[in-house]
């Protein structure tokens, strides 16, 4: 028995030391590493230690190798009592397919500084040994290697379906070609391209300005609000955002190579993030180690070592490892089959604790495209000149309100000139020059920023618009009114619905945030039977609200679609934006509905309340194993078979129930 943890220990020791100087050795010859991003802005990369690179994270060709040597080992273990040159074969196979349980070991002994569920396996493994358990404990590493498998599988296949409805996002730049700028997706771009990147639109690849000038903001790469003015010759980096102004951009780095980093950004916050549930029942597993060891030591007398084989193997740590993430990924890729893209599995979870609910109200409540009602004009303006002048001014924008005025345009087949300059202020409105004209495009507010007088006859419209729940859009040339544009939203038609079902699902307060005026505002709120309203509210303030309402003990869910959301959006608990939307709310959201619909938002809610119930009924399954294994070896005389074969029929039950083809409706 002696010479089988010999050749366990030696055999562990041999490849760690052959791992060791063969990893020592790429190190000196490793070329320099070329970082993302981020490292441009100094950000600091934390080099891995040389034990974190050896027991990194196998990719499948490893499981598919361990697997094979598993399934070896049970033949080698089966035969191996017939013929003793066999059976030190057995021993020497097992023991290689231990290796991963022994780094494991090691890695949580030696940089986490605990003894966890790894080692109480490892000490497992080693008794099995010595007791001559060979065949049960193979059997438990080929479950180990199969555990593996099916969770490197599934992960695998999430991915391939979030990558791909990640990938239907529009993505769409506007390059410079010929002098003329045409729109063309992102995956085309190429290096030396010219980008045209204007007001409110995301930088989408890294470059060097070679034309114009811009506010950016950086804050997403360097963390930092401050916005910094950058002009010819300084250089942008993807996922920046042009506040103000229009630059032209030269390509240095390809737009799929950005795409690529989105998606493995993406990925890696959905497909492999720990549900807290998880967490507590790995910490469980890590904190019943010394309680189980103390079992046995105890109980030694009693049960003796085959016994005490028995009650270590109770521990449910590698089962909740396959199990929970199971659950995670069969309830993310239900998700995304019902066209529902969670880029954060975080807020799967959370999802549950929501209780309050704020929704932008143009583009997201309304109809994602309004229609221009009258155009009241002013002096000795025709209703196509003005509307030509706003349709240039907001021809680069993506919100709603600018749609709906291009669309009217291309009604009138009205022929835009082109701008000279451009600066937009976020909720407020666009100052653009065109033909030596200064033309502001925005709100009231906007214009008396500006110091612009109000005509009577704009004043009136002004009345009359606000009494109906209409909007109005000044039109201002060279300091002066000159005439309004009426907005008609529509409310999407399946809200009123949603509304009346997410109180049924426990959703204790729904408010509409609007930059809106009180009346069309109210109107709305009162018709979709929202709690409150809040209305002319900036985007900073949008942010404030969120802010007051977590302060006050609620757990916030933002949902909204564009640019002025987008502090909104990165202060939420749970931010949801929609297919369509601006490229900075769908890029900060953590989830997308794809259909461009509000249809869907009750089944995300519910999606993540039955992930909850399943991760809370996997963890009972669990549960049940341990206490069957430590009752067998006190008063059935368990040995490690007994505990396996309990262990492996609990852990189908429990994969079973991590299992969801369809999910019903959660209401109270």
């Amino acid at each position: 028995m002696l010479l089988n943890v010999g050749i366990l220990l030696g055999i562990y020791i041999g490849v760690r030391l052959l791992e060791g100087k063969q990893l020592k050795n790429k190190k000196q010859v490793k070329p320099a590493p070329i970082y993302p991003v981020k490292s441009i802005v100094k950000e600091k990369v934390q080099t891995q230690s040389l034990l974190e690179d050896i027991t990194s994270y196998y990719p499948e060709k490893k499981h598919d190798h361990y697997l094979k040597i598993s399934i070896a080992s049970i033949g080698l273990a089966a035969i191996g009592k017939l013929s003793p040159p066999l059976g030190l074969l057995s021993v020497g196979t097992i023991s290689y397919a231990s290796l991963p349980i022994l780094r494991q070991a090691e890695k949580s002994l030696v940089t986490e500084g605990k003894i966890g569920h790894d080692m109480l396996v490892s000490i497992l493994t080693l008794l099995a040994f010595f007791t001559g358990q060979v065949f049960a404990l193979s059997i438990g590493i080929l479950f180990y290697h199969i555990s593996k498998k099916v969770l490197a599988k599934t992960q695998d296949h999430s991915k391939k379906v979030l990558t791909h409805l990640f990938e239907q996002q529009p993505h769409k730049v506007w390059i410079l070609k010929d002098k003329i700028e045409i729109e063309v997706p992102l995956e085309a771009v190429q290096v030396n391209d010219i980008v045209v990147v204007g007001t409110g639109e995301f930088v989408p690849i890294d470059g060097i300005i070679i034309d114009g000038m811009a506010r950016i903001d950086q804050h997403t790469l360097t963390g930092e609000s401050k916005l910094l003015e950058k002009g010819v010759g300084e250089s942008v980096f993807a996922s920046t955002s042009v506040i103000s102004g229009q630059i032209k951009v030269k390509v240095e780095k390809t737009g799929i190579d950005t795409t690529i980093s989105k998606i493995g950004d993406m990925l890696n916050r959905t497909a492999d993030f720990k549900t807290t549930l998880q967490s507590k029942g790995e910490k469980w597993a890590d904190k019943i180690v010394i309680p189980l060891l103390g079992i046995s030591t105890f109980g030694f007398p009693i049960v003796g070592l085959v016994g005490i084989t028995a009650i270590l193997n109770s521990s449910f740590g590698n089962r909740i490892r396959l199990t929970a993430p199971l659950g995670v990924l069969n309830h993310l890729n239900l998700a995304a089959h019902k066209g529902i893209l969670v880029k954060d599995g975080r807020s799967l979870e959370c999802l549950n604790k929501v209780d309050t609910i704020l929704f932008d109200k143009t583009g997201t409540l309304t109809d994602e495209q309004p229609e221009v009602g009258q155009i009241i004009v002013c002096d000795d303006y025709n209703e196509n000149e003005l509307l030509t002048y706003a349709a240039t001014a907001e021809g680069r924008l993506k919100h709603p309100i600018a749609k709906a005025i291009l669309k009217k345009a291309n009604e009138f087949n009205l022929t835009l000139p082109e701008i000279e300059d451009s600066q937009y202020q976020i909720g407020l409105g666009i100052t653009v020059f065109i033909e030596n004209k200064i033309v502001r495009v925005g709100s009231l507010r906007f214009m008396k920023t500006h110091s612009i007088p109000l005509p009577d006859v704009i004043e009136k419209a002004i009345t009359h618009s606000h009494n109906n729940g209409h909007s109005l859009i000044m039109v201002a040339i060279n300091e002066q009114i000159k005439g309004a544009i009426e907005i008609q939203p529509s409310v999407r038609p399946e809200v009123k619905q949603i509304i009346s079902d997410l109180r049924q699902r426990g959703i204790k307060h729904i408010a509409i945030v609007s930059g809106d005026h009180k009346q069309p505002t109210e109107k709305l709120a009162k018709h979709l039977g929202m709690d409150s309203y809040y209305y002319e509210v900036m985007p900073e303030n949008k942010a404030q609200i969120v802010e007051q309402l977590q302060n006050d003990g609620k757990v916030v869910c933002f949902v909204g679609d564009g640019i002025n959301d987008a502090i909104a959006i990165k202060k939420a608990n749970v931010s949801i934006s929609l297919k369509g939307a601006t490229s900075i709310a769908t890029d900060l959201a953590q989830v997308i509905l794809m259909d461009g619909s509000l249809s869907r938002l009750c089944e995300l809610f519910d999606i993540g309340k039955s992930l909850e119930a399943n991760l809370q009924n996997t963890l009972k399954i669990l549960l049940v194993p341990v206490i069957l294994d430590i009752g067998g070896a006190f008063f059935l005389g368990f040995n490690m078979m007994n505990a396996v074969i309990i262990n492996q029929t609990g852990l189908i039950f429990a994969l079973g129930n991590t299992k969801v083809t369809h999910i019903s409706k959660q209401g109270n």
